[in-house]
């Protein structure tokens, strides 16, 4: 299973000329959580086959703030495995590690020089992130410039975001103006939002007013895909809900226990009223031990491949080398683009 090279060349297996590129990627921090699952991955896994797909590590990101390097390079691999185990096909997609192409940190700088103050001043991601900082770096002021070098290296056409990432493809839109405007337009595409409809925004247990995180201190507020059962069974039994015991949909009033239902709807694919149905007359409690049934049985599979495949890393460092290799294979075109454009000499 883990012999051989099991990855072909990109333009060996991609027809870029009538599939549309996806491109996203994820931060370093925890491990990815059932709402990363329901929110992104389930959908990743949906689009591998329609488009021409680009997913990534992103530990420059995690540079913005200090670092244990032992810690990073053991996050960095196992949120790898992590992406496989979930079922992201590496011959279908490429799947990389940012750092692996040093075109990300050249586009970067170069679209830096050209980006306002201003543009990033009113960043407001910076300012959530910035607020528990002591010591605010010039890397966590401008990485919203990384992020747009990360998506317009691919030439992606789709990018899929929340509500709250909205503002960084603006950026995108405004930097490739700018750069158009400077050196002529055909060497950076515009890329346009992908905001799935359903289970995009799956809540904290603790807190249902927030979204569930994996950079969160408590770690009772999200299920990781790599939780035990037991874990599992406890985080869900003890979901904030409210006092009340009818079972209904009601975000406003209910938060908790419609953030319990949403994830029960997804997993399921049973509708909520169908399940608000099946639960009349019966308790939170009868919903909750269900629920975390569920949630057991659907991530099992997944952490058992994710075991599996931390206990052969040689396997895992040969598919970030190739994943590395296709994706600098198109950045490398639009890197020599810019460089054409903005007047540095070729390699």
């Amino acid at each position: 299973m883990y012999g051989g090279n099991p990855v072909k060349l990109w333009y060996d297996i991609h027809d870029t000329a009538t599939r549309k590129t996806i491109l996203s990627g994820s931060t370093t921090t925890g491990n990815l959580t059932l709402g990363n699952y329901i929110g992104a991955v389930s959908n990743w896994k949906a689009m591998q086959q329609d488009y021409d797909c680009f997913y990534f590590i992103a530990d420059l990101h995690a540079l913005t703030v200090a670092q244990d390097p032992v810690a990073l390079r053991e996050r960095c691999m196992s949120f790898y495995a992590q992406y496989i185990a979930l079922g992201l096909d590496p011959e279908e997609n490429t799947i990389f590690v940012q750092s692996h192409v040093h075109e990300h940190a050249e586009l970067t700088w170069i679209l830096t020089c050209m980006t306002p103050m201003g543009y990033l001043n009113r960043m407001t991601q910076f300012k959530d992130k910035s607020a528990n900082v002591k010591n605010v770096h010039a890397g966590l002021f401008s990485y919203p410039v990384l992020m747009a070098a990360d998506i317009l290296l691919y030439q992606a056409d789709l990018v899929p975001v929340g509500q709250d990432q909205k503002q960084h493809l603006e950026l995108c839109r405004d930097l490739v103006g700018y750069f158009d405007n400077r050196y002529g337009a055909g060497a950076l595409k515009v890329p346009e939002p992908y905001i799935p409809e359903v289970g995009a925004k799956i809540m904290s247990l603790t807190d249902p007013e927030s979204k569930m995180s994996k950079s969160s201190e408590n770690e009772k507020s999200y299920i990781s895909i790599i939780d035990q059962p037991k874990k599992i069974t406890k985080k869900i039994k003890s979901a904030v809900t409210d006092s009340d015991t009818v079972v209904n949909y009601d975000p406003e009033n209910k938060p908790g226990l419609a953030n319990l239902l949403t994830i029960y709807s997804v997993l399921s694919e049973k509708s909520v009223p169908t399940l608000v149905e099946e639960y009349e007359g019966r308790m939170y409690g009868h919903l909750k031990g269900d629920l975390a049934e569920l949630v057991v049985s659907t991530l099992t599979p997944y952490r058992e491949k994710y075991e599996d495949l931390m206990k052969h890393q040689d396997y895992l460092r040969q598919l970030m080398r190739a994943g590395a290799e296709k994706a600098t294979a198109r950045a490398s075109v639009t890197l020599a683009d810019v460089y054409e454009k903005t007047g540095l000499l070729p390699r």
